[in-house]
């Protein structure tokens, strides 16, 4: 009875509050709802395996975040690891990215601190499924940036549960990845909302969330190139503005001082090839300010002839800088796995040892289905949206879709750039296709309901509109029961740990030997069962 009436008297709290405020309070349930079940579709893997560090890399990690926590930062910046790479040993402060470490050195000693009593495996265990909350909310944020809240919370859900994403960020998947793509959102956010305003607040923000990203994972290398490629898109369509220029002049600023406070980054911001488009488009936003400036300042002849040998001394000082400076070594040529991202044979015809990583081989149209699902098809729909209505930020998008799906498909380990850009586009998608076609069933119902007949309007419109949005609630069903087993299935085993179950003959259990020697021949089928 105390039940009934407790909920009786929340229903009858939120009919009182305005239509305003129960808006705000049902997208803060969809949003919390989405950022927990990001969290708990991950611990499959401890449900079954328990509490277990995944594989080489993430035990690697976990013994550098342990040695962080227990010596401090301090002697970890220094320290010569002997045990890594033996007999060689290994430099750990100059040859890692430590963002992984110290974000869970810093939750452990603040959980510490409030007395709550973990263990820092544990710390490192959950701290992908914890950022993968995250990521939801900053989904929804950036999605929202692009189109309205309604997209906003269908991409939250939709990367809350997406496979491609949920490959890297398992409980216990101690990685860099479990932590990056979180980063590499928050900065495409912060850039969103710095190309929408202009301002160097939010500009250094991003520039911060940027070294973060920096500091996680090297594929931020993607990050510093398709911002200044969106930079240059704006210039081309005439787009360029005075926001523009405040916003990327602070981020690359900024940006670039700190990511070289990286001791695995150093100074390859301003000397390696990866990094010369992003240095580039910045001289590019300075000659274009200052034509700006010069052209209020003349007439229309004056300023032809002055532009014209302005473009021309600046490309060729430009050019033979670049080829100076390559020539004498001061910039650093591609890596081999760069590359291969823009010749895909490059690997297999030059560096044996790249191509024979299975992370960086081709990716097969089964994974793209198996990673996405009906993101595949919900895609093209967002992109056409975005042209729709072209912005600053919808051309941000686009960008990243057309350049993450290209990558994606030469190396298969990108399907985890591709999968959050898959979520936002087809966010967009669906939340457009629901929200034309429940229109018409509000309008179809209306017109029914006065007796009148829209003689402009389609046949049928109340029928095809109840059929789509039916066919739309079928597809999503089918996307959150794919994603569930796929992450159960292929997501969640840990490669450290095997499941067998108990062999009976004639009633009786084989010994322990006999165990082994049938596991093992179900592993390898050469062994003699």
């Amino acid at each position: 009875m105390k039940t009934a009436s407790t909920q009786k008297g929340l229903a009858a709290w939120i009919m009182k509050m305005s239509p305003e405020k129960q808006d705000t309070l049902i997208k803060l349930m969809v949003l919390t709802i989405a950022a927990i079940l990001s969290f708990s579709c991950r611990l499959f893997s401890v449900l079954r395996f328990e509490s277990v560090i995944h594989e080489f890399d993430p035990y690697f990690n976990y013994r550098t975040t342990r040695f962080l926590t227990e010596e401090g930062f301090y002697k970890f910046h220094n320290w010569f690891d002997d045990r890594a790479w033996y007999p060689l040993g290994r430099i750990i402060g100059g040859t890692i990215y430590p963002g992984l470490m110290v974000t869970s050195a810093l939750l452990y000693h603040a959980m510490q601190f409030v007395h709550i009593t973990i263990n820092i495996r544990n710390v490192c265990v959950f701290l992908a499924p914890t950022f993968s909350g995250l990521t939801t909310v900053v989904t929804y944020h950036l999605t929202k940036e692009l189109k309205d809240s309604g997209a906003g919370l269908v991409a939250a859900a939709m990367i809350s549960i997406v496979p491609g994403y949920i490959s890297r960020s398992v409980a216990g998947s101690y990685d860099n990845e479990g932590i990056a793509i979180f980063c590499m959102l928050l900065t495409y956010y912060l850039w969103i909302k710095s190309v929408k305003t202009g301002s160097v607040f939010w500009g250094s923000l991003c520039a911060m969330a940027y070294f973060y990203m920096v500091s996680s994972w090297g594929g931020y290398v993607f990050l510093i190139n398709l911002i200044p490629l969106h930079v240059l898109a704006l210039m081309i369509t005439g787009r360029f503005s005075h926001r523009i220029y405040v916003a990327y002049s602070t981020v690359y600023c900024l940006g670039t001082i700190l990511s070289m406070q990286i001791s695995f980054v150093g100074f390859q911001p301003v000397q390696s090839s990866e990094h010369m488009a992003a240095l580039g488009v910045f001289g590019l936003c300075q000659i274009h300010a200052f034509v700006d400036y010069v052209r209020s300042k003349l007439t229309r002849e004056q300023f032809t002839i002055l532009f014209r040998s302005i473009i021309l001394l600046a490309a060729i000082a430009g050019t033979a800088s670049v080829g100076v400076a390559t020539a004498l070594g001061k910039i650093s040529p591609w890596t081999g796995r760069f590359y291969s991202l823009l010749d895909p044979s490059y690997a297999k015809n030059n560096i044996p040892i790249i191509a024979s990583v299975s992370e960086h081989q081709p990716t097969t149209w089964s994974s793209f289905y198996f990673d996405l699902q009906m993101l595949v098809f919900m895609f093209p729909a967002g992109l056409y949206f975005c042209f729709k209505k072209l912005t600053d930020a919808n051309i941000f998008i686009i960008m990243y879709g057309v350049t993450s799906i290209y990558f994606a498909g030469v190396m298969v380990r990108l399907m985890l750039v591709l999968a959050p850009v898959m979520c936002i586009l087809a966010g967009i998608g669906v939340s457009a296709i629901l929200a034309s076609y429940m229109r018409n069933l509000d309008i179809s119902r209306k017109e029914k309901k006065l007796k009148k007949v829209d003689i402009s309007s389609y046949p049928m419109k109340n029928e095809i509109a109840t059929a789509v949005v039916f066919m739309m609630t079928v597809f999503l069903i089918t996307y959150t029961f794919h994603c569930i087993w796929v992450t159960s299935e292929a997501y969640s085993s840990p490669s450290i740990v095997l499941s067998a179950d108990l062999v009976m003959v004639a009633g009786s259990s084989l010994t322990i030997s006999e165990r082994l020697i049938i596991g093992c021949a179900t592993i390898h089928p050469r062994i003699p069962k």
